[in-house]
């Protein structure tokens, strides 16, 4: 069933209407001085895109091939039910996957790794700094940003997600590696892994490791750590470092791993991505059911304020609830009678909105509701003073009336 609905997600870049094509992004450029070319850009802005607004941002390596998905993926899950916030894309397509996706230079020890191949390897570090120097620097100076970044890759691109988790921890907040290629040059980036301290440079970070069925039939995840066949080194790389990280101790890094049973190397993408950006946000979607606002002992403001900050704590800036969140949650406790709740709430969109008209009205409707004239006329006055109405001056004249 999740399989099925994740592809689905695919067809919402595919439509079109009347004949027109629905944009899902545009094409940039960039012209790196570190790697000395042009580099193509494919960058996904929400539809609702503003620049009073910031975006966190997701780079995604094979940007070809997986473009598509992670912003249909994307568009999906941050509408509606709002599993994971609204998100820039920026799609890096290759020029030289085997240069750029690889951090050391290797022998040609694999089938498919051929001489000219091995040759023109191990040019990851030079990648890594046009993202850092030059890539990320573009995108924050000409699109509206969060400082949150997430970095997705498969295969050879989970590779790099890895070394520059080990490397470079503080260039993004989440990492996801799909599939990893983790035997890369005699498995030289693992063993460096099983001597690394993942200490406070990793606090506040995260991993999502997917892991697919890459093993011939009859073989498992148990028999295949005995198998020393050329055929399983792929799995056993990616297999020892999970091991390796579940068996961490300090716990700063935030880390799950999947296990694909029914996907091979080309197919987990698309499921893996999906539980990545559940699993990543799972902080994002507050949950407040009416049968909740109803109980009497629920302590929603604790909840809200709670929430808001883990959310400026992830994304690394304050980041207080919307006017328009708070009202209506306020307004969501008035019709169940929950007033002296709503009152606190509304008081909250004053600390956050004290230049704005209508959150003194409708404090000053909760107080007639509580039955307490004299803060509601306090807070109409208020009102009226930072906007006049005709609605506020009727309120006033009868209330000072009687």
């Amino acid at each position: 069933m999740k399989k099925s609905y994740v592809c689905c997600l695919l067809f919402l870049c595919l439509y079109t209407l009347n004949g027109q094509h629905i944009s899902i992004g545009k094409i940039d450029s960039i012209n790196s001085k570190i790697l000395n070319e042009q580099r193509e850009l494919w960058i996904h802005v929400p539809d609702d895109y503003s620049k009073n607004e910031k975006y966190p941002v997701v780079y995604l390596l094979d940007g070809h091939s997986n473009f598509h998905a992670v912003v249909g993926m994307i568009k999906k899950m941050s509408s509606g039910s709002k599993i994971c916030p609204k998100m820039i894309v920026v799609g890096i397509p290759n020029t030289n996957r085997t240069r750029d996706l690889t951090p050391t230079k290797t022998k040609p020890n694999l089938p498919s790794w051929n001489v000219a191949r091995a040759a023109i390897s191990g040019g990851g570090g030079n990648f890594i700094s046009f993202i850092e120097k030059e890539l990320i620097p573009y995108i924050d100076s000409n699109y509206s940003t969060e400082s949150y970044r997430m970095f997705i890759g498969h295969s050879l691109g989970g590779l790099t997600v890895m070394n520059t988790l080990v490397y470079k921890p503080e260039l993004f907040n989440s990492y996801v590696a799909i599939d990893p290629s983790m035997f890369w040059d005699n498995e030289r980036l693992l063993n460096e892994i099983k001597n690394l301290k993942l200490d406070k440079k990793y606090q506040n970070k995260t991993l999502f490791l997917g892991i697919a069925n890459t093993m011939d039939k009859g073989m498992d995840t148990i028999k295949v750590k005995n198998d020393t066949t050329k055929t399983t080194k792929h799995i056993r790389a990616i297999l020892t470092l999970n091991s390796l990280l579940a068996k961490d101790t300090l716990n700063n890094l935030s880390f799950k791993s999947n296990y694909y049973q029914e996907e091979d190397h080309g197919s987990v993408p698309i499921i893996a991505e999906y539980d990545a950006l559940k699993y990543i946000f799972d902080f994002y979607k507050l949950k407040l059911r009416t049968e909740f606002l109803k109980d009497p002992e629920n302590v929603i403001l604790d909840i809200v304020q709670n929430y808001y900050k883990r959310l400026s704590k992830e994304f690394g800036r304050e980041i207080i609830p919307s006017q328009y969140f708070i009202d209506d949650l306020a307004q969501r406790l008035m019709e169940v009678q929950q007033l002296a709740k709503a009152e606190r709430l509304y008081k909250l969109n004053v600390t956050n909105y004290p230049k704005n008209a209508y959150v003194y009205t409708v404090l000053a409707d909760c107080y007639l509701a509580l039955g307490n004239k004299e803060k509601a006329i306090e807070n109409f006055k208020k009102a009226n003073s930072l906007s006049k109405s005709s609605y506020l001056t009727e309120q006033l004249y009868q209330l000072q009336d009687n």
